[in-house]
């Protein structure tokens, strides 16, 4: 059982795709209000050595010693992958080790500014950062980042990096109503994207409860409405969650394990990865088919948000 890996886990995007985690949970720079993962203990743009680079490349060395290559590698996990000073070494380490694996890095993009980190990661192949707000009160609200970082140095920070990065950028901006749906902030995230000049953009919005109650997913036809009004060759609505099923990556074994789990008592993500081993980023991958099946549910109690069989299954048992 590997610490600082995890998967391979099913992607649509990137499929076979084998997580580093280079961050303890949850370290990170946002604390956004939809996360998965959940919330922000520890908020901070201070990049140390997290995650010694010994430990990550003992396992990844083991990994590719007794595993076939994934379609991918990528760094992701628990927290903002380049809040780890050693981020690039890593790359390095892969590159030298394995270079006709792609690699991706699915970040937040708020570190970009420095031109140290911006050098590190141009060994990846695809970078897949977030966007989800172009005014600074709106930036502050969906993403309450570390006080202080304000949106003018996100948005230079990612316009610097793709004039620098020789590799793909797939930006993904997170549509929440009541947050950044408004049409003028969509105008002014659409100016942002010309500026940033993206290969893709894809919009994502909630599938299951974030840090904060009562948030709301956008609709399909609202999502459909801003490709319209923005007019641009390169969005596309990310796929919903039953086309998980089909990439050949999907794992009906962790699918089941997670149910079954769920099905002796109500869990929380971090109940399910104490009792099955896996790493919370796998683990809501499959919530997702789940609830998108209609087989789970989830419910928010004071000790946070909790996945139970949906009340129509037992019913019926």
């Amino acid at each position: 059982m590997y610490k600082f890996l995890f998967g391979p886990v099913p992607s649509r995007r990137l499929g076979m795709s084998l997580g580093i985690d280079l961050v303890p949970r949850k370290v990170c720079s946002l604390d956004c209000v939809y996360c998965e993962v959940g919330k922000t203990t520890k908020l901070t743009l201070e990049r140390k050595e997290y995650i010694p680079f010994g430990k990550v490349i003992s396992e990844l060395t083991h990994y590719f010693e007794n595993n076939p290559d994934p379609d991918y590698i990528t760094f992701s996990g628990s927290g903002e992958p380049t809040l780890n000073s050693r981020i690039g070494d890593v790359l390095k380490f892969i590159k030298e080790k394995k270079p006709k694996i792609p690699i991706a890095l699915l970040t937040n993009g708020t570190l970009f500014f420095d031109p140290e980190v911006r050098a590190e990661i141009n060994r990846a192949d695809v970078v897949l950062p977030s966007l989800d707000a172009a005014t600074n009160p709106i930036f502050q609200k969906i993403n309450r980042p570390v006080p202080g970082f304000d949106i003018e140095k996100y948005l230079q920070g990612l316009i610097d990096f793709r004039k620098e990065f020789k590799g793909k950028i797939w930006l993904e901006i997170f549509i929440l109503p009541e947050f950044n749906l408004e049409q003028r902030e969509l105008k002014k995230l659409e100016e942002a994207i010309i500026k940033i000049n993206p290969d893709s953009i894809q919009l994502n919005t909630l599938d299951r409860p974030g840090t904060v109650a009562d948030l709301h997913p956008a609709s399909r036809e609202e999502l459909e409405g801003i490709v319209q009004l923005w007019n641009l060759e390169n969005v596309e609505i990310i796929s919903p969650a039953a086309q998980r099923k089909d990439i050949l990556s999907y794992r009906s074994d962790a699918e089941e394990a997670i149910f079954e789990t769920i099905s002796r008592r109500p869990c929380t993500i971090e109940d399910l990865m104490d009792i099955l081993g896996i790493h919370i980023n796998e683990i809501n991958k499959y919530l997702d088919v789940l609830e998108d099946e209609k087989k789970i549910e989830s419910i928010r109690q004071k000790r946070g948000i909790f996945y139970q069989v949906n009340s129509h299954i037992n019913k019926q048992g």
